[in-house]
């Protein structure tokens, strides 16, 4: 019997040291290259319950038809925030051959681990079982299914993991100064007050699964920093002691990762779900957290395990806090037991404005450049960071999806472009596809908190009727809905879903991931912004909405990569091309074209399949004229197909 049978077939262990993980076996092998594979965030709550048969899809021209004639925005909102929705492990199951249709190769969960029974962590990050599924979300064999299914499609399952705290297992002593729950941060160590119990209750030992925290190694009480709650950007990224990595997330615990065992269990945990689920990589919460020494024995154990499991790139992507600096500095000590950290600081917001047209180009594309890099240059940091467009809670900036300030229901696909053809490994979060937003602005009003609050981030895209029910009561049984409030639903609705494969955003970001899976220049090819010319003026680089063109060159393929970033208007303009690869008279072929895709009698010259001739003007610059591409489409272009 396999190490994955007899698991299944067993209790989950209540000690990880009593585990007999598996070696030198065959398991699902990585990818040759990461920066091939197309990301996909998903809330597994917030994503599919494998129910939308029994519901209607949403019509966002008639938005009123999918509210109650009793509707009320503050319950709406309620139901969001403070509550589980109901989307399981077999929703996403029953939607991998809607994500391979869009163009994703490797999906992202949220944290599928189980978490306490008394609160509504939806979102995954509070685990009280690190050995256990998370019941609201399915089973552990509901989770191996999914990783199989997904193999045989020909994608991956990325899980995302914590192991620099676990959730509200316990408490502190009534007299600690702040409160029992949320005590003021100390330099030095609080007493251990009380374990929590299947309600949140105190006390005094652990008898049950639903009691404190599992595994039972985990119950030590050494192995907690019991340093209180304070300030989560304190100190020094450098200074392995430095406040942000010794305080509690509010309600989360800080795990004391010097004490000399727990590191090691704590990563024979994740191995487990290596060896028991077969998934691809892990997606590592506040990386910044932890210091680099013991971010990289984590990180070099987990490699060397999955390593030995014929997964010879297993990828380890970091959340990594703070700015573009720390993302570097971690990448950098970390090294090759990293492979990546997520584009969560000023790269992300650059991306924004320059997708709507509201910043010079520069601003994104400079952080390639070399020596004034954020992020590195050409092709050598193309697997170092993971574009991040939308994510479930904006550290930086607005916490608005990018569709909620958007010009047009399709403007997004312009800011999902520059991440599918530029360096790096694009990540779309879920509903990007959908253009999920929010409410209608007209009805923002009504929303406390509307850009302040991560629950208008994490929309629903089954449409759930109702939430579940508050605490363990929303646990599975018979009787789990919440009637008093409604769903979550996508666009401020209740009852209705939105996986829509014919929406304005979904058809055109179809296209262009079809365009970066066929030729490899997209994915690994040298990158270029380059210098565009309108109405007689000089080649520049100019924002204001105006064209933003780049190359990317893989040996003698040029492949130009024409983006109209303003919402409203169409734009056109002459684009410089590499000369030495493209002689005046040669022509370049349109490879993939949102203009066309998106409008079935499209007659213009934006057509896959057209030709634009190259040109050359009297200082010698070689150019191909494109003209009329409509507000926030993409046009591509190559020289060689």
């Amino acid at each position: 019997m396999s190490f994955i049978e007899n698991t299944l077939s067993t209790p989950r262990p209540s000690h990880i040291n009593e585990v007999d993980l598996p070696r030198r076996q065959q398991y699902h092998p990585s990818p040759g290259d990461w920066r091939n594979e197309i990301l996909y965030f998903l809330l597994v709550d917030r994503f599919s319950d494998n129910r939308e048969n029994e519901r209607p899809l949403i019509d966002r021209h008639h938005l009123s038809f999918a509210r109650t004639a009793d509707w009320r925005w503050d319950k709406w909102s309620e139901s969001g925030g403070e509550r589980w929705q109901g989307g399981t492990l077999q929703g996403v199951s029953s939607k991998l051959d809607y994500l391979k249709s869009l163009g994703v190769t490797t999906i992202w969960l949220s944290p599928v681990f189980k978490q306490r029974g008394h609160l509504n962590s939806f979102h995954g990050y509070g685990i009280q079982d690190f050995l256990e599924v998370e019941p609201r979300l399915g089973s552990r064999a509901d989770l191996v299914n999914l990783v199989a299914a997904a193999h045989s499609k020909g994608m991956r399952i990325i899980l995302d993991i914590i192991f620099n705290h676990s959730g509200e297992n316990w408490t502190y002593p009534e007299s600690v100064p702040g409160s029992k729950y949320q005590p003021h941060y100390t330099t030095g160590r609080y007493e251990f007050g009380n374990w929590r119990g299947d309600q949140g209750q105190d006390i005094d030992s652990i008898q049950n699964p639903e009691d404190g925290v599992w595994p039972a190694e985990l119950q030590d009480k050494d192995r907690y920093t019991r340093a209180g709650s304070g300030n989560l950007g304190g100190g020094s990224i450098n200074d392995a002691m430095a406040e942000h990595k010794r305080s509690d997330f509010l309600t989360l615990k800080d795990f004391y990762l010097d004490n000399p065992e727990l590191l090691n269990e704590l990563a024979r945990c994740f191995k487990y779900w290596i060896a028991l689920t077969d998934c691809d990589g892990f997606r590592i919460d506040t990386l910044k957290h932890v210091s680099f020494e013991q971010a990289r024995n984590f990180c070099g154990s987990i490699k060397e395990f999955a390593q030995n499991l014929d997964k010879s790139d297993f990828f380890l992507v970091g959340e990594i806090a703070g700015g573009d600096y720390e993302q570097e500095r971690y990448l950098d000590v970390i090294d090759r037991n990293l492979n990546a950290a997520l584009d969560i600081g000023a790269m992300r917001l650059n991306l924004n404005q320059v997708a709507k047209g509201l910043l010079d180009p520069r601003h994104y594309f400079s952080g390639f450049d070399p020596g004034k890099a954020i992020m590195g240059s050409h092709r050598a940091i193309g697997d170092k960071h993971v574009s991040i467009l939308d994510d479930h809670d904006h550290v930086f900036g607005k916490k608005l999806r990018f569709s909620a300030e958007a010009a047009s229901v399709h403007q997004v696909v312009a800011g999902v472009a520059i991440q599918l053809f530029t360096l790096g490994i694009p990540c779309i979060y879920y509903g990007t596809e959908q253009s999920l937003g929010g409410p209608e602005p007209a009805e923002r009003t009504w929303l406390q908190g509307f850009g302040s609050n991560d629950r208008y981030l994490r929309e629903t895209m089954f449409g759930a009727t109702h939430p579940l029910k508050n605490g363990r009561d929303g646990l599975p049984g018979k009787d789990n809905k919440d009637t008093e409030l409604p769903g979550f639903g996508p666009l401020g609705t209740a009852g209705f879903h939105c996986f829509d494969v014919n929406s304005p955003a979904f058809i055109r970001i179809q296209q262009l991931t079809t365009a970066r899976d066929t030729f490899p220049a997209l994915r690994t090819g040298r990158q270029y912004l380059r210098p565009v010319s309108f109405l007689n003026r000089p080649f520049n680089f100019y924002g204001g909405g105006e064209i933003i063109a780049w190359s990317r060159i893989l040996d003698d393929e040029e492949y130009v990569i024409i983006l109209n970033p303003h919402g409203t208007q169409a734009r056109g303009a002459d684009v410089l091309v590499d000369s030495t690869l493209n002689a005046a008279g040669n022509k370049l072929s349109i490879v993939a074209s949102t203009q066309e895709i998106a409008n079935e009698s499209y007659s213009g010259n934006n057509k896959k399949g057209g030709l634009l001739a190259v040109k050359i003007n009297d200082s010698g610059i070689h150019f191909i004229e494109i003209r009329e591409v409509g507000p926030s489409e993409v046009v591509v272009l190559s020289n060689r197909i």
